[in-house]
């Protein structure tokens, strides 16, 4: 499940840095009031956060999961 949200996030991530490459649009900060303001900053924490966590499947490193 948190795999799972993870890569929700990073796909976010990088369609608001597809957007703010091409159109100078940073909708993170257009939705939330501006990229100082604190959930914007909550989503880039979180954004980031996610893509260190998936890291380790960059470079085929699997991830050991407990049995239930």
């Amino acid at each position: 499940m948190v795999e799972k949200i993870a890569w929700w996030l990073v796909l976010i991530g990088a369609l608001n840095w597809l957007l703010v490459g091409l159109f100078q649009l940073d909708v993170v900060a257009a939705l939330f009031g501006g990229s100082d303001v604190l959930w914007s900053r909550i989503i880039y924490v979180l954004v980031g956060l996610a893509g260190v966590y998936l890291l380790p499947q960059a470079f085929g490193v699997k991830m050991v999961q407990k049995k239930d």
